[in-house]
């Protein structure tokens, strides 16, 4: 008889893994790092970004359920090749960088575990684990790792009730905005508004819709386009879960750092392991560890997805056959774009850029490109042709349009000061 565990994880979809890449080693980095730099000064952006994630996450799975095909798929047919090129760039460009650095946080956090293995050893083995799980394993199996994976998010929620002593001023600065006109907190604002309504995941969760109804036999385009509102209640729950969970992990890992390292002086992380070393003087080794870990299971999830949505882009911009359904025979174009987008991730690793910053300023990157992609996004989820009667309503519009004000204001302000 199977468990509720196993239940529960069948009704969790593509949102929720989803939500859960969405706190990878770049969102890590992230998140340590503003909770070293400004305490709890930025906990209030989880709070902002929860509606305006889950809007824009919402409307690409809607997108991808009712054109039955990926987002750069639909953009090739309704809006021309120089807007599918221009998301093709900046989407594979950005998830490139962000898997160098992914793999370079991961093998850094595995030395302070075992710190005998050389730092070159550990990426080259984390590379090959991860495209053997791309390449050779079923969607649904595979689906069902990344879930698993998912679950080592839950460390970080660990490590901040051990660290923070003090709840009251958590959520007081949680609830009460401050803001400063200053560079290094306008930088914060834009990592945090990118490592969180990140590009790579407009992708990713378009397609795995797909992959979903193609698991469940809806083999083409025609049987797959349009859907039941039982369907997109299913999508819209499982959206809402994923970017919930996301969240609560942003503020756990912002509560996390500001206890351990903005309170006792702490406010420039250098490497990942450095921030997992941290913590072990102020909240024990089992704090470090769980630190440690989660950034190695994060990697994991994340990186696959990463590879995955650029692979996705490319093979829809050139009319390839793809996806994680197909076997390797059967797509060489997809499956040679996620290794090439992993192993050029891989050789960033070897130019001697430090891990952690690279991971922040891949956030401050995602946060550049995210405004057009949110617009083009808006443009499509209200195109009646495409949509039909599952077109955004009043409340998706002015969600999605409040989260173009405001990744569009962060990222002017950051050009302005």
């Amino acid at each position: 008889m199977r468990s509720l565990l196993d239940k529960f994880l069948d009704r969790l979809g593509p949102g929720f893994i989803t939500g859960s890449s969405d706190d990878d080693p770049s969102g890590i980095a992230t998140y340590t790092q503003v909770g070293a730099q400004f305490g709890f000064g930025q906990l209030w952006t989880t709070f902002l970004n929860l509606p305006l994630m889950i809007a824009i996450q919402e409307m690409v799975g809607r997108i991808g359920m009712v054109s039955g095909q990926g987002l750069v798929s639909v953009l090739r047919h309704h809006y021309g090749k120089y807007v599918v090129w221009l998301v093709v760039a900046l989407v594979f460009m950005a998830n490139t960088v962000n898997i160098g650095a992914d793999l370079g946080a991961m093998a850094d956090a595995t030395r302070l575990l075992m710190p005998s293995i050389p730092f070159p050893i550990l990426l080259i083995v984390f590379t090959i684990l991860i495209l053997g799980l791309e390449i050779f394993i079923t969607y649904k199996t595979y689906a069902n790792i990344l879930k698993w994976f998912a679950f080592s998010l839950f460390s970080y929620l660990a490590t901040a009730l051990i660290v923070t002593t003090d709840w009251f001023d958590v959520f007081r600065h949680a609830v009460i905005p401050t803001f400063s006109f200053d560079k290094p907190f306008v930088t914060g604002i834009v990592a945090l508004l990118g490592t969180t309504i990140s590009p790579y995941l407009f992708i990713w969760q378009a397609d795995e819709e797909i992959e979903e109804e193609i698991s469940q036999g809806r083999t083409t385009i025609q049987k797959r386009r349009g859907a039941a509102p039982e369907e997109i209640k299913n999508m819209r729950m499982d959206t809402y879960i994923g970017m919930t969970f996301s969240q609560l992990i942003t503020f756990s890992i912002i509560v996390t750092a500001a206890g351990a390292f903005f309170r006792h002086g702490f406010h420039d992380i250098q490497t990942t392991a450095q921030a997992a070393q941290a913590l072990e003087p102020l909240a024990g080794r089992f704090a470090a560890y769980l630190f440690a870990l989660g950034i190695i299971g994060t990697g994991l999830l994340a990186i696959p997805v990463l590879s995955a949505s650029a692979s996705y882009a490319l093979s829809e911009a050139l009319g390839w056959k793809g996806g994680l359904f197909k076997k390797l025979k059967q797509a060489h174009g997809f499956y040679g774009a996620i290794t090439i987008a992993t192993l050029v991730g891989l050789l960033i690793n070897f130019v001697g850029i430090n891990p952690i910053k690279a991971l922040y300023w891949t956030a401050v990157l995602n946060g550049i490109i995210t405004p057009p992609l949110v617009f083009i996004i808006l443009l499509v989820a209200n195109n009646k042709k495409i949509m039909g009667k599952w077109k955004n309503g009043k409340l998706s519009n002015i969600f999605g349009l409040a989260t173009l004000f405001a990744t569009t204001t962060a990222v002017v302000l950051l050009f302005v000061l």
